[in-house]
């Protein structure tokens, strides 16, 4: 294996913002790339000939265009079909199957959408789910011959034929289930003047095994690729892509050193079979959060000596990302130093649903991806325009099935051709009979190769990404959509980037409505990282001596002990005074007297001193994660995570205050009596939390009783009382009365007298069933 190390400056700075403005990055674009006058004419004619062309060549528009036509992802067939397609060929028995044909279809009108000009695919899909509609609704009688031959055959026959419908779909998504298969059918194409770049299928390895696994199969793919490929150079050799995922089961920036270590090898490895074939290697584009480590990854490759003199090389671009700009920058730069050419493709991106989603659970400040179509579009022409002026560094590849699209590029292009487009498999067929069938145009062709266990994840993301009502490949092949609205600029929907924003898509601290979400924290972001980082290391440890507080004074007289660290048993985290028996029937008598006037208190109050410390808690966000780290051994993912939990519970209890305790609830009841529902504290709650989550829980049930107008005597677990302290501490100074919150930190003989005390209107208290019971036992003595 070729050594993974390599000079400093041999990586390229990559240092845009993460998830910048939308509307800042929509207007930098807009300047770019806005067409005006003659050029906005020549393209719009042209683009509506190659439109009024894939109209006019219905019999080619490509099989999987046709069944996104018939069954729109907007109805329940089309989602019902979009599992079939997959999971009905990964069923390994017919009692199974039965049951998801029913579950799956049992809902569907499939034979609505049949006509008599459907192509197979449409027809076989429609006869075969229309009729096992038909037999999983008994009440309903099946038309003609076929319907009663179904009848008198029963489930199996017709499982068998969904089954050779579905796998007929998996045939239009897929070139080949091997690699041998796949070459074998990429002739067609070829005679006609197409590339090809394969892609083996499979998603992230979980395993070393599994990255191992992954490493074989490509090397073999490259091996058959190389064998077939035939003379001529590159541009025009075929090519495969590579997935980093595939290759390391911890392909993430928190274990970037391992990654470089591991990773890099076995890309360098699968990179020389492919320059020793004169192959292109395409590395994919994933999520956003692998962005910059993907580029570390692909710049040390790139540095070694072995593949110097080889073009083929080269890496996918997200347009949908707001920093895609930024990455052809970062490309230019790398192919100068090196004096070299990388073969680049654009893409739309094919993970933008789960990019919006996850930037609202992490709790970022915006989102990485456009939030409109609109502005992924804008992003593909400010990069395709940029790509085009970096030749020759850069070999542009576009891969597009918009029309309009197709125009633009051509039209920026002018005489110089150096480039390429690029389409899926099964899709795009019409478009490109025209631009590379007959305008000599180079297009290469997106083959996945695998078989139907693998197809799922990459036929959800194509149907979700080409389906969508908004895309051109739904409008173009729909007669009722007239040309003029494929025509339609980005630009212009965006409205000069007024109209940036999706306007129906909350930014992610607003998902919640009223309630906003807790901030987080983007690891992948290098510099929010770094920054993170330098934040925890600058928090002085061991962290202060964690007492019993009771009436706000600390209760110095019971034993103490040393909290050593669990990462490695002999780190000192800080030290612990424990309370005594005494000290916590005392707790419960001041939080008795506490009770009184905290619930007296309007919900308004003690909802905003919970939100003031929800606040705080986000403020002091290193301290917190360095006291989780070594009191509880948290890593930083899981310190991240529970701190923003129980910001959560601050906000989500302040929430329930003020919705369930501000107000009377008025009641139904005969004429003349007013009847109304009055919510109110019960008294003094003990709250025994565990060590596994001492923040989270801890102050998910303290401030579910404050919320209440309880008071509370907290014990927190024997592992964590440091953690447990600073956050009472925190409570008091957001508002909460000292004499309405004590803590008592001790062993199970602190919580067995305070589960004892008859005085107590309450215990919450998370941890073993068997402590369960015994609590539960002195509830009821």
């Amino acid at each position: 294996m070729p050594p993974a190390t390599a000079p400093v400056d041999i990586v390229p700075p990559f240092t845009p913002t993460y998830a910048p403005r939308e509307e800042d990055v929509v207007r930098r674009l807009i300047a770019e790339v806005a067409a005006k006058g003659e050029a906005r004419r020549r393209v719009d004619a042209h683009a509506t000939r190659l439109i009024q062309g894939i109209r006019g060549n219905h019999s080619t528009l490509g099989g999987v265009e046709d069944f996104l036509k018939a069954y729109s992802l907007s109805t329940k067939e089309g989602l019902a079909i979009m599992v079939l397609a997959e999971a009905l060929l990964r069923v390994p028995d017919g009692a199974t199957a039965d049951r998801l044909i029913e579950d799956k279809l049992s809902a569907g009108q499939f034979g609505e959408t049949r006509r008599g000009d459907d192509p197979w695919l449409v027809s076989a899909s429609a006869w075969a789910l229309g009729v096992t509609t038909r037999i999983v609704h008994p009440g309903e009688t099946p038309e003609g011959v076929i319907g009663g031959l179904v009848k008198r055959l029963g489930m199996p026959p017709v499982r068998a034929a969904t089954r050779q419908a579905m796998r007929f779909m998996g045939h239009q998504f897929v070139l080949g289930e091997t690699i041998g298969a796949a070459l074998s059918r990429a002739r067609t194409a070829e005679a006609k003047g197409y590339r090809h770049s394969y892609d083996m299928l499979g998603e992230g390895a979980r395993t070393a095994a599994d990255a191992e696994r992954y490493l074989e199969s490509y090397a073999n793919a490259i091996e058959a690729i190389g064998r077939s490929a035939g003379k001529g150079a590159l541009p025009d050799r075929p090519g495969i892509s590579v997935k980093l995922s595939a290759l390391h089961p911890r392909y993430e920036a928190v274990k970037a050193d391992r990654v470089r270590r591991e990773l890099v090898p076995r890309l360098i490895e699968l990179a020389r079979a492919a320059k020793a074939h004169d192959l292109n290697l395409t590395v994919d584009a994933e999520e956003a959060d692998r962005l910059s480590l993907s580029l570390d990854v692909i710049a040390r490759v790139a540095a070694d000596p072995s593949l110097r003199g080889w073009d083929g090389f080269g890496l996918a671009i997200q347009a949908y990302q707001k920093r895609a700009r930024a990455v052809v920058d970062w490309v230019v730069d790398l192919a100068e130093r090196h004096d070299r050419r990388f073969m680049v493709r654009l893409v739309k991106g094919a993970y933008w649903d789960t990019e919006v989603k996850r930037a609202q659970e992490r709790g970022l400040d915006d989102y990485p991806v456009f939030t409109r179509k609109a502005g992924t579009d804008l992003s593909f022409l400010a990069c395709a325009k940029r790509m085009l002026a970096a030749r020759p560094r850069i070999y542009p590849q576009f891969a597009t099935h918009n029309a309009l699209s197709v125009a633009e590029i051509l039209d920026m292009a002018g005489a110089d051709r150096s480039f390429e487009f690029q389409r899926l498999h099964g899709m795009g067929e019409s478009l490109y009979a025209q631009v590379t069938e007959r305008e000599d145009q180079p297009c290469r062709i997106y083959a996945p190769v695998g078989g139907h266990r693998d197809l799922l994840a990459y036929l959800v993301r194509r149907l979700l990404e080409n389906g969508a009502n908004s895309s051109f490949v739904s409008g173009v092949g729909d007669p009722d959509v007239p040309v003029a609205a494929l025509l339609v600029r980005p630009e212009d929907v965006l409205e000069g980037g007024a109209r940036a924003r999706h306007a129906r898509i909350p930014m992610p601290a607003a998902i919640f409505g009223a309630r906003r979400n807790s901030a987080g924290v983007e690891l992948a972001d290098d510099p929010v990282r770094e920054a993170l980082l330098a934040g925890i290391r600058a928090v002085p440890t061991p962290f202060e001596t964690a007492a019993p507080l009771v009436d706000g004074v600390a209760a110095i007289g019971g034993p103490s002990r040393d909290i050593l660290s669990p990462i490695d048993g002999a780190t000192l985290a800080g030290r612990v005074i424990e309370a005594t028996e005494a000290v916590a029937r005392r707790a419960v008598d001041v939080g008795i007297g506490g009770f009184k006037a905290f619930s007296a208190l309007p919900a308004e109050t003690r909802a905003a001193a919970l939100e003031r410390a929800a606040d705080l808690l986000e403020s002091r966000r290193d301290q917190f994660l360095a006291l989780l780290g070594l009191e509880a051994g948290k890593t930083l993912p899981d310190g991240i995570a529970e701190l923003r939990e129980a910001v959560d519970f601050c906000r989500y209890y302040a929430a329930e205050a003020r919705r369930q305790f501000a107000a009377d609830v008025p009641l139904p009841g005969p004429t003349g009596e007013d009847n109304r529902l009055r919510l109110r504290g019960r008294g003094v709650f003990v709250c025994i939390s565990p060590w596994n989550f001492p923040l989270a829980i801890f102050l998910g049930q303290v401030t579910a009783a404050l919320a209440a107008g309880n008071a509370v005597v907290a014990k927190p677990a024997e592992q964590t009382p440091l953690v447990a302290s600073a956050a009472v501490k925190l409570l008091h100074e957001a508002g909460i009365p000292v004499s309405a919150l004590a803590l008592v930190p001790g062993d199970g003989s602190v919580g067995a007298a305070l589960t004892g005390d008859p005085r107590i209107a309450g215990v919450a208290f998370t941890g073993s069933t068997e402590t369960a019971f015994a609590i539960n036992r002195a509830l009821a003595a």
